[in-house]
């Protein structure tokens, strides 16, 4: 390692996140003003823009550019070898430090000479203290606790607790066994004992492999709660994932393995696959009843209703007068017709979007009895059912679907809440130029927000109509104007105000986002267990369902079409058998048959056979094909997939 030359090196690892790295970037230079510093930006081949903006937004970024993703021990690693810091800050991108961060930590080590590591008091999007800010080591037992859920059960318990070390004041500065990888303060003359992370380690598990590495030299890690970072909690891998489990879990495998003795690794070993097999069954569960919840509900509600309406007319009217009844195999082919028809007339509606919309799976029924008074008038006489019951069924259906959404939504459960999430009360904080600025970017997106005002950093010093308060009162604001989402201008209020503010409202209802300056991005978090959402600049038409689900429509409608007339495609495509692996693809969902190629940062799609800029039928320069992917993503016509399909019809292959 190179000898220290400076005081700090923070060195972020990349992934995919530009536009949250962009925020963390804004808000760590701030908080560098006046330290002896660098910044290092290792990107691991991110596809999103991240080091076009690094290398335009931050030129001052010692910027390391991987050709592939090396995982995140690797490139902390390399950022290390050419850090010249006396002290080494891993810092996470998806993250907002206050502006004193610096400026507290450093001291804190310096007149702390056995301080090896140091943490910080972390904050989801909301305001919500993150538990990882603070964590036990991971023996056996303590894994047994978190497994099998004790430790959440007896959070504060200094047996079960000792996880998260629910034990230990959230606000006092305390040794811990454990530091979390998304800010990790290192003294390089300390890892210069312990070695640097440890590779084998691809993502999860090097942070607690090292903290422990530096307790065993003799030093310790605090937990230091003086000053706060919002973490959005992963970006790069969704935390209720199959896959994420496996990585985590496997590499808690490694951990045990490394350090404990053979008979405690195996113990560990076998707590770990029983937690890898319990989390991922609840994963999985969980994408299932995600998916298939609210069309199963429908299906039995409504079937159940049918054969109820089935038997009353059956006894009451189509055969009072005489000993009768449908025969049994016509009636079960019929109502699951009926069924197989109005869910898939529901769900080409729309109705099993989120959010859930009552309007929606009616006009779906509607839409689906007509398809079934057509069947039903071409079939012939002896295969007719009852167009009396049709009708009937019909009726219930409305009132089934109607009644299974509002129960659920009377049920409070969040997913199923009626107009969630549709004309949210907004307020933007900051300097009414700014705060112009955020609310024009807004209105450039495809969000039903309904804008009621800016908070102004000084009220009595801006006029402006559009300002209803100041931001010393902005929770009275928020109350009087039924605020449900609040957006701070990071260039006018500080981290350290917003940071205040949040902790302050956190136990409201109210989202919490922030807008760096200059930037086409809002980013946030609305909750303790997701990630980060944001909102981007005019690129939101191809993300809206109802867009989404009319090109995976098309895709398999396609898919259907080409099955139909292989032989012959075979004859006129440039590349046959690649055709025939698109193909296949396309059908399982895997690509699209229009998508980008060059711009894989947009959202909301796939990687495409054909891209938009395929229709030209020339090479055009990068430059150009990003502004075409743009325009195609912004204002997004399925009749531009049917133009670039039959233009670039011999080009499936490729």
């Amino acid at each position: 390692m190179k000898r220290s030359e400076i005081r700090l090196s923070v060195i972020v690892v990349n992934y995919n996140v530009a536009f949250f790295l962009e925020q963390c970037l804004h808000s760590l230079f701030k908080a560098l003003k006046g330290i002896d510093s660098e910044v290092i930006v290792v990107d691991n081949n991110s596809v999103d823009r991240s080091v076009s903006l690094v290398e335009e937004k931050f030129p001052q970024v010692l910027l390391i550019k991987n050709k592939k993703n090396t995982g995140f021990s690797v490139a902390n690693n390399q950022g290390i070898s050419v850090a010249r810091g006396e002290y080494i800050l891993l810092l996470n991108p998806d993250t907002v430090v206050e502006e004193d961060c610096v400026k507290k930590i450093l001291p804190f080590m310096d007149v702390h000479p056995d301080a090896g590591g140091l943490g910080v008091k972390m904050l989801d999007g909301k305001g919500n203290f993150l538990p990882e800010s603070k964590r036990g080591l991971p023996t056996p037992l303590v894994a047994f606790f978190k497994v099998f859920g004790l430790s959440g059960l007896f959070p504060r318990s200094r047996l079960f607790g000792r996880y998260h070390l629910g034990f230990l004041d959230k606000d006092k500065i305390s040794p811990v066994a454990v530091l979390s990888g998304a800010f990790m303060l290192l003294r390089r003359s300390v890892l210069e004992i312990t070695g640097l992370l440890d590779e084998q380690f691809f993502m999860y598990g090097e942070d607690i492999d090292l903290s422990y590495r530096i307790t065993k030299a003799g030093y310790k890690n605090y937990y230091y709660p003086e000053t706060r970072i919002i973490h959005y909690k992963g970006e790069s891998t969704k935390k209720s994932s199959v896959n994420y489990v496996f990585i985590f879990y496997k590499a808690m495998v490694i951990f045990a393995k490394k350090h404990f003795s053979q008979n405690h690794a195996k113990v560990f070993s076998l707590f770990i696959h029983i937690a890898i097999y319990i989390r991922a069954g609840l994963a999985l569960l969980r994408r299932f009843t995600d998916w298939f919840a609210l069309p199963l509900l429908d299906a039995g509600t409504v079937l159940a209703g049918l054969f109820f309406i089935k038997d009353y007319y059956e006894k009451n009217i189509r055969f009072a007068a005489v000993t009768g009844s449908y025969p049994e195999h016509l009636v079960y082919t019929a109502f699951g017709s009926y069924l197989l028809i109005w869910v898939l007339s529901i769900y080409l509606g729309g109705g099993y979007d989120k959010p859930i919309r009552i309007a929606r799976p009616t006009r779906g029924i509607l839409l689906g009895t007509g398809v079934i008074l057509i069947i039903y008038s071409l079939l012939p006489e002896t295969y007719r059912f009852s167009r009396a019951l049709i009708l009937f069924g019909t009726a219930w259906a409305l009132i089934a679907t109607t009644g299974v959404r509002i129960l659920l939504h009377l049920l409070n459960i969040r997913a199923y809440r009626l107009n969630a999430n549709q004309n949210r009360r907004l307020v933007i904080v900051g300097n009414p130029q700014e705060c112009s600025r955020v609310h024009q970017l807004l209105k450039g997106t495809a969000l039903k927000t309904s804008f009621v005002g800016y908070i102004a950093v000084d009220a009595e010093k801006e006029l402006n109509h559009h300002i209803i308060g100041d931001i010393s009162r902005l929770q009275e604001s928020a109350e009087i104007y039924s605020i449900d989402e609040i957006i701070f201008c990071a260039k006018d209020v500080s981290a350290q105000q917003t940071i205040s503010l949040m902790l302050q409202m956190g136990k409201t209802r109210i989202d919490f986002k922030i807008a760096p300056p200059e930037s086409l991005s809002v980013i946030g978090s609305n909750s303790i267990n997701t990630a980060g959402d944001m909102y981007t600049f005019d690129v939101n038409s191809i993300t809206r369902s109802d867009n989404r689900r009319l090109k995976r429509i098309f895709d398999l409608g396609f898919c259907i079409l080409f099955f139909a007339f292989f032989p012959f495609l075979m004859l006129v495509m440039e590349r046959p058998f690649h055709f025939m692996g698109n193909l296949f693809l396309v059908f399982s969902g895997s690509k699209s048959w229009i998508g980008y190629k060059s711009s894989e940062f947009l959202p909301g799609n796939k990687n495409g056979v054909l891209s938009p800029s395929e229709v030209l039928g020339k090479e055009l320069k990068q430059d150009t094909r990003d502004r075409i992917d743009m325009l195609y993503a912004k204002d997004y016509q399925l009749s531009n997939d049917f133009r670039i399909l039959f233009k670039g019809l011999r080009k499936l292959g490729s």
